[in-house]
């Protein structure tokens, strides 16, 4: 081998790129003057895309795989540079690594409340927040529209500029939605499709996709959560009186200071109650002397009367006795129905208990004659 065999051989460059960081978009590959040599070896991995850069002008866009630099393999570079076929000189030429992989686990939320109008609630204010994840579409244009001549490009500086993309379209779609708040938590999924596909051709535009959008959380303002926290509450009681004594009577039960508070309370009631009705006996002018033996009896109180209804015709009124007589000579049954001042409605006799008694005593069947 000669001298300048040898040589020829060293000239030969090696262009790839080994990613070792997590966040880089865009790497540059930096060589001494720019200056790349006819014949070059050009390796590009999986999930990334070399674009060349010539004399400010894009030019051939190579997906992974292993080329040699030559006229054949740079259709685009042989024209602007005019090479004839025989041209082996080194040429000067800027290389973009493009990583295509996806970059995920991305944040994005409301920084101010969206106003929403509600079907059950009325107007509003909503936040919420997600992740979502981006992966470069088209190399050339992500190179031409948003990298320039950034010689590192990361993931941080074009993360800000697509989630407010994905706020203002979650902030559009979320109010034509009309779907009511509390069913929103059902319906995540289909709100991040939704938010996913209305903005996929904005971010088209800058060169990107957006494979996975979720929406994790939407939540109220603190009072409206607190309010909706106690309505939830008195549905789950149900019956708040019964919710009341059942509270009470466990804190009678209950030791310590709060169960002694409640007994103290609950002493305290009963004495008022002993009080008034001491103080509605004695009456305005003091206590009443007891009664002695010279002391008449309260009069008898009146005894009922009642009616009877046969025949869509009402009879009586008629006292317990004359019932009695009747269900001896069974002109009254257990099936008629009775009714009685203070009744609430017609009952039949045997299911009233001062009458039903009138079927049970009974006189037993007379001796035999003779």
């Amino acid at each position: 081998m000669g001298i300048l065999d040898f040589l020829s051989g060293q000239f030969i460059d090696v262009i790839h790129w080994t990613d070792d960081t997590r966040d880089t978009m865009v790497w540059r590959f930096e060589r001494e003057g720019h200056e790349i040599k006819y014949g070059a070896k050009l390796t590009v991995r999986e999930g990334q895309a070399a674009v060349f850069v010539h004399e400010g002008q894009l030019a051939d866009v190579f997906t992974p795989g292993l080329y040699m630099l030559e006229t054949n393999n740079m259709p685009i570079m042989t024209s602007l540079q005019h090479w004839d076929h025989g041209f082996k000189s080194p040429f000067k030429s800027e290389i973009y690594f493009v990583n295509t992989t996806r970059f995920s686990d991305l944040k994005w939320g409301t920084k101010n409340p969206i106003i929403v109008r509600d079907p059950e609630f009325g107007p509003v204010r909503l936040r919420a927040y997600g992740t979502y994840a981006v992966k470069v579409s088209d190399p050339a244009r992500f190179l031409t529209e948003i990298v320039g001549t950034d010689g590192e490009f990361t993931m941080d500086e074009i993360s800000f500029q697509v989630r407010n993309i994905i706020v203002q379209e979650f902030s559009r779609s979320i109010a034509m939605s009309k779907i009511p708040i509390l069913d929103m938590a059902a319906n995540t999924r289909e709100l991040g499709k939704l938010v996913s596909t209305e903005i996929s051709e904005t971010i088209a535009e800058y060169g990107l996709s957006i494979p996975e959008l979720y929406v994790e959380n939407v939540s109220l303002p603190p009072a409206v959560e607190e309010v909706l926290d106690k309505r939830s509450s008195m549905g789950v009681i149900g019956d708040l009186n019964r919710y009341t004594q059942f509270q009470a009577a466990e804190a009678l039960g209950r030791e310590g200071p709060a169960g002694a508070a409640m007994q103290t309370g609950l002493g305290a009631g009963l004495g008022m109650q002993i009080g008034q009705a001491a103080a509605a006996q004695a009456g305005p002018w003091g206590p009443r002397p007891a009664a002695d033996a010279h002391t008449p009896p309260p009069p008898p109180q009146p005894d009922k009367v009642w009616h009877i209804a046969e025949n869509g015709e009402t009879k009586g009124p008629f006292s317990k006795a004359s019932l009695g007589r009747m269900a001896s000579d069974g002109a009254l049954k257990r099936e008629t129905f009775v009714w009685t001042p203070g009744q609430d409605g017609w009952l039949k006799a045997d299911d009233v208990a001062e009458l039903a008694q009138l079927f049970t005593v009974m006189p037993p069947p007379p001796p035999p004659a003779g």
